[in-house]
């Protein structure tokens, strides 16, 4: 898996971003049904709305977004509609498996699947972000995205992995990939949880975070009709629909592949919650394919989400400084890794 490194203004890292990916979206994202579902709103008056509340708020991101479309040479609005499908549809192929826990020596550990479009597979990468304004970070990424929705790291050692959530509500409000962007540019835990849930929100996230210095690996489930925050002191493990019982008057949808590898997480929570966690066992859980026709490993082609385990990082946030690994097809060697800050 490729780690680039782009730097300028907003505008001139999305379009390297736009670059990067331009011929996977123009031949694979453009031929799912998702896309056309997503692109047949792309003028339509909430879609308008959530762009002017995109340039109000976040007009670094919007020039971000401007220069994603340039480089993808695709149309605006198009490019914009596909990063609000999870705003926009009721369902969408975006997976990922997150489990949580602290190590024997105290550090917070993070490890997350991340599941997408198995013809994907050789279009995503790493890139580290340097920006002119805003803090630098490093974070995986899609065609046709910007980078926030999936996993990352920022300069200040913030950690942050997303799990899509497919909520039935979804009212006018900011895009949640746009959110998830803007975390990224937290200096802090409780920076990042504000500004993932105070603004006007349509599509809905999980959230996990963790920060150098920091004890704490903080939950966040963020609908655009509810949010529950919650410090995990033990291991914790969450898949693609919302949990906490202080969330369940929001209405979802459960995939059968979510709720299988929920219940997977609830097993292995009742075997070992207690127990310190390394990143081999974060690995072992991920790799689960043997309890479940719906595992949380997932390599089915026929997975009825249409999604497949990409690739699997794993981040050791010590007191001053996260290490982080990533493995795609070999799944007991990693395929690149680093440190930050």
């Amino acid at each position: 898996m490729k780690h680039i490194t782009l730097s300028g203004d907003n505008y001139q890292i999305g379009y390297r971003l736009g670059e990067l990916g331009s011929d996977a979206y123009l031949r694979e994202v453009r031929a799912t049904a998702l896309w056309s579902h997503t692109s047949a709103l792309k003028n339509s008056d909430r879609v308008q709305a959530m762009q002017q509340l995109v340039q109000q708020r976040f007009p670094l991101l919007w020039q971000e977004l401007r220069g994603l479309a340039d480089g993808l040479q695709a149309p605006f609005d198009e490019v914009f509609a596909w990063n609000c499908r999870g705003d926009l549809l009721p369902s969408t192929s975006d997976g990922c498996t997150t489990v949580t826990g602290f190590t024997y020596a105290g550090e917070a550990l993070i490890a997350h699947n991340e599941d997408g479009f198995p013809q994907l597979r050789e279009h995503c990468g790493i890139v580290t972000v340097r920006p002119q304004q805003g803090l630098a970070f490093t974070s995986f990424f899609y065609p046709g995205s910007i980078c926030g929705h999936t996993v990352a790291v920022n300069e200040r050692g913030l950690v942050n992995t997303v799990n899509n959530i497919r909520a039935s509500e979804r009212p006018l409000g900011l895009p949640r990939q746009i959110l998830a962007r803007a975390a990224l540019d937290a200096a802090t835990i409780d920076e990042a949880v504000t500004i993932l849930t105070s603004q006007p929100r349509g599509g809905a996230f999980h959230h996990s975070l963790a920060q150098c210095g920091d004890a704490r690996i903080v939950s966040v489930e963020a609908t655009g009709t509810a949010q529950h925050v919650q410090i995990n002191p033990r291991r914790y493990g969450h898949a693609n629909h919302l949990i906490h019982p202080d969330m369940s008057a929001v209405a979802q949808t459960i995939t059968g592949s979510s709720d299988s590898r929920q219940q997977r997480l609830q097993q292995w929570l009742t075997e070992s919650e207690e127990q310190p966690l390394n990143p081999a066992q974060a690995l072992s859980i991920l790799n689960d394919n043997q309890h479940a026709d719906l595992p949380i490993l997932r390599l089915d082609p026929a997975d009825p989400d249409e999604e497949n385990t990409l690739a699997t990082a794993i981040f050791v946030i010590g007191a001053s400084q996260v290490n982080w690994t990533l493995f795609t097809d070999d799944r007991q060697h990693a395929c690149l890794s680093g440190q930050q800050p």
